[in-house]
């Protein structure tokens, strides 16, 4: 699906003042959702994932006459995974106010750097692709999770590399910024609590590929496993990297990684790498939601695949739409707010969330699937 450029989007808000544009993105027949990721460079898999699927989600709400009458329309605008050209598009966004809110952030960086801009111009910050602690404060009324926390998954990496699998030696990649270092901080603390450290640490910058000093001083160390905190395009290149030297440790990866962008990146050198998940299966049709989003996906794209951040999209795209829904037919941002704040039990076809007051996170689920030979992926049992 086309998205808007950087310069072209500033542009087009940029002028909506002078349009007589409906105040907040609310207009009689439509309603408008912003949505600031990274849509080109190493991380682009992820902010168009979750834009494919935020898509599925509205053009289903769409093609049934639409919320209360008004079709949903989402406008994309790339930051690269940069925390600048972020700020800077949301700035835009709220000054333009043309949108009800802010859907399908992607990274921890990039969400560190807009949410407290968006908190204080009152501006719903839904679904963000980051499973960062800060954005589970009950402070933050404005802030809608969907998925588990980074320490939920870094926890369960280590109860299955530690209890189940007995491994007494784990390593750590991670990128080297907030998103990184909310990693390395989970897993340190799983370690801590079985009265273990990490064998060795190694560090890339954000959107680059140089993972190889890392690599070097990882392997010095010789541990059992490697967990991974990081973006598909460094990861890929420190296991193919890995797998040349004879460095063969168990690989383990965050949900973050986008794991189809990382399987294509890998080729036959993913086979066996594990990556954690935050949503349920998306071929298992036998769950009515997942059902639901491959027969929404193939409407909006007959060509996609499904995909876990794809289904992470429709999933945050389908609790808007039934905010909208609460909201009533004369919805406002303030409206719309309290129906986000107040969901409370939200089933979505085999698919359960749970908001409350001072709780603004949906699900808590984390499990671990593998890469198999030929790409595609399998639960670890």
């Amino acid at each position: 699906m086309p998205f808007r450029k950087s310069i072209a989007a500033a542009a087009v808000l940029a002028a909506l003042p002078h349009l007589g544009h409906a105040v907040q993105g609310i207009e009689s027949a439509q309603v408008h959702f912003a949505q600031v990721a990274a849509l080109e460079g190493p991380a682009a898999a992820l902010g168009q994932g979750m834009r494919l699927g935020l898509l599925a989600a509205f053009e289903e709400a769409n093609a049934a006459g639409g919320i209360h009458g008004r079709r949903i329309v989402l406008d994309s605008f790339d930051d690269g995974y940069e925390p600048d050209r972020s700020v800077a598009h949301v700035k835009t966004v709220i000054g333009g106010d043309a949108h009800l809110g802010l859907i399908g952030a992607v990274g921890t960086p990039t969400s560190a750097a807009t949410q407290p801009a968006a908190t204080d111009a009152g501006l719903p910050f839904i679904g963000p692709f980051t499973g960062a602690g800060f954005l589970r404060d009950p402070q933050l009324a404005n802030v809608l999770n969907i998925r588990a926390t980074y320490f939920a998954e870094t926890e369960a990496w280590i109860e299955y590399l530690v209890d189940r699998q007995g491994m007494k030696s784990v390593a750590i990649l991670y990128q080297d910024d907030g998103f990184g270092r909310v990693g390395l901080a989970g897993v340190t603390e799983a370690l801590e609590r079985r009265g273990m450290t990490l064998a060795a640490e190694g560090t890339y910058t954000r959107n680059t590929v140089a993972v190889k000093k890392a690599l070097l001083d990882i392997r010095k160390a010789e541990p059992e496993a490697v967990v991974m905190v990081g973006a598909y395009k460094p990861v890929a290149e420190f296991i193919r990297l890995s797998r040349k030297l004879k460095f063969d440790p168990t690989f383990v990866n965050i949900s973050f990684v986008g794991s189809k962008a990382l399987a294509g990146e890998l080729g036959a050198d993913g086979e066996g790498v594990i990556v954690s998940q935050v949503v349920p299966f998306p071929w298992d049709a036998s769950v009515p939601a997942v059902a639901a989003y491959q027969a929404a996906l193939a409407a909006v794209d007959p060509a996609a695949e499904p995909g876990f951040v794809s289904l992470e999209g429709y999933l945050t795209g389908r609790v808007a739409v039934m905010a909208l829904e609460k909201a009533g037919t004369n919805v406002t941002r303030e409206s719309f707010l309290q129906a986000m704040t107040t969901l409370g039990d939200v089933d979505l076809g085999g698919v359960s969330m749970a908001f409350g007051p001072g709780d603004n996170q949906g699900m808590e689920s984390v499990f671990l699937t593998r890469i198999t030979a030929d790409g595609s992926f399998e639960p670890v049992e």
